[in-house]
C-alpha cells in the first residue's frame, strides 16, 4: 500500500512538472514584448495631445478639442481601449462647435499604469474628477462606452450637480445576479501562473479575434484598427495592470442602487447586436434612471461610435441641442 501512494504522488508530480514544462515552452514562444513609449507616443497622439499629471506618478494621456467656449463633453473609453475609439464623434462634434474632452484611463492607450495600482470603478471615477476639476469644467455633459459607461454613471450618481446631461453607450454596471461568478478573465486574474501568463502573452491574433467578435460591422476590423488596440495593449505595464485591474474586479459596487434618484438628462444608446452587453440591459437602464430615453441601433455591435459614427451620434446631438440650450456660458465652462 504504502508502494502505492509513492506510486501516486510521484506519478502525479511528474504529471504537474509536464504541465509546467509545457506552460513555460507555450510562454516562451507566445510572449510578446512591450512596445517603447517613445514608439508608440509617435504613432498614436495627435496636436491636441497633452499628458496631464493629476498626482505624483499619475499621468494621463488627454485631448481637449474644439473651441474653448464651446459647450464641454467629456466622454471614457471602455475596457483596453482608449480615447481613440471617440475620434469620429470628436470630429463630428468639433466641427459643430463642441468642446470635446477625451482621456486614456490609466492602465490604457497611452497612459500607462498608477503608483497605487488601483483601476477600480472608484480610481477612475477618482481620475474623471481630478480631470475635470484640472480643466475647470464646471457644467459639462459626460459620456461613456461600456466601463467607460459604468465609470460615467458612477461619477453621476456622486456629482449629478455638475452634469447637463449623461451618455451610456452599451453601458456595464447591471449587477450580477447573487450568487454568480465573477467572469472567467476576472477568475484567472487571481490564480498565479494565469496571472503572469495573461500579463505577457498577447499574440496579435487574440486582439483580432476579440474585436471581430465585439463589433457587428466587420468592415471597420480593418488591420490598422486591429494594431491600434493590440499595439496600445502592449504599452509598458499596461498588460501587469489590467490583470490588476481584473484581479480587483468586486461585482456590485452598490452604486447602481442610487440611479433611481439620478436625474440627469440622460442617452441610453445601444447595439443591437452587442455580444459583450446584451441590449436587455439597456432598458434595464431605462428602468433605473428616471426620465431617461432609450435609442437601439440595428446591426451594430459593441462600439457604436466606431461602427457607425452618424447613427450613434444622431441621438446624441440632440440631447446636446437640448440640454446646451438650458445652460448659461457662466454655467457650461
Amino acid at each position: 500500500m504504502a508502494a502505492k501512494k509513492r506510486n501516486f504522488w510521484r506519478g502525479l508530480g511528474y504529471g504537474l512538472a509536464v504541465v509546467v514544462g509545457l506552460i513555460a515552452v507555450l510562454w516562451a514562444v507566445f510572449a510578446t514584448p512591450d512596445i517603447p513609449v517613445a514608439t508608440l507616443k509617435a504613432k498614436y497622439t495627435n496636436d491636441a495631445s497633452q499628458f496631464v499629471e493629476l498626482s505624483p506618478g499619475t499621468v494621463i494621456h488627454v485631448r481637449d478639442e474644439g473651441p474653448r467656449d464651446g459647450f464641454p463633453i467629456v466622454l471614457v473609453h471602455g475596457s483596453n481601449a482608449s480615447l481613440h475609439t471617440w475620434e469620429p464623434w470628436v470630429q463630428r462634434l468639433t466641427a459643430k462647435g463642441y468642446r470635446v474632452v477625451t482621456l486614456d484611463l490609466p492602465a490604457h492607450g497611452l497612459s500607462g499604469p498608477t503608483p497605487q495600482g488601483l483601476y477600480t470603478n472608484a480610481a477612475y471615477v477618482g481620475i474623471v474628477e481630478q480631470l475635470v476639476d484640472r480643466l475647470q469644467l464646471q457644467r459639462f455633459v459626460l459620456g461613456g462606452n461600456s466601463m467607460g459607461g459604468g465609470v460615467s454613471w458612477r461619477y453621476a450618481v456622486a456629482h449629478p450637480d455638475r452634469l447637463a446631461g449623461l451618455i451610456l453607450v452599451d453601458a456595464s454596471g447591471k449587477p450580477m445576479p447573487k450568487g454568480s461568478s465573477p467572469p472567467l478573465g476576472f477568475r484567472l486574474a487571481r490564480v498565479p501562473i494565469a496571472r503572469d501568463i495573461l500579463a505577457t502573452v498577447t499574440p496579435r491574433g487574440l486582439i483580432d479575434t476579440s474585436f471581430k467578435q465585439s463589433v457587428s460591422n466587420q468592415a471597420i476590423a480593418t488591420p490598422a484598427m486591429i494594431d491600434r488596440y493590440w499595439e496600445l495593449l502592449l504599452y509598458p505595464g499596461n498588460r501587469r495592470a489590467t490583470v490588476q485591474r481584473f484581479g480587483q474586479y468586486q461585482g456590485d459596487d452598490g452604486a447602481a442602487a442610487k440611479l433611481k434618484g439620478l436625474t440627469v438628462p440622460t442617452l441610453i444608446l445601444w447595439g443591437r447586436e452587442d455580444k459583450l452587453i446584451p441590449v436587455e440591459v439597456a432598458e434595464w437602464f431605462n428602468s433605473q434612471i428616471p426620465g431617461s430615453r432609450v435609442t437601439i441601433l440595428d446591426n451594430i455591435g459593441h462600439i457604436p461610435m466606431e461602427e457607425a459614427p452618424d447613427r450613434s451620434l444622431a441621438p446624441v446631438l440632440e440631447l446636446l441641442s437640448r440640454v446646451s440650450a438650458a445652460e448659461t456660458p457662466s454655467q457650461s465652462v
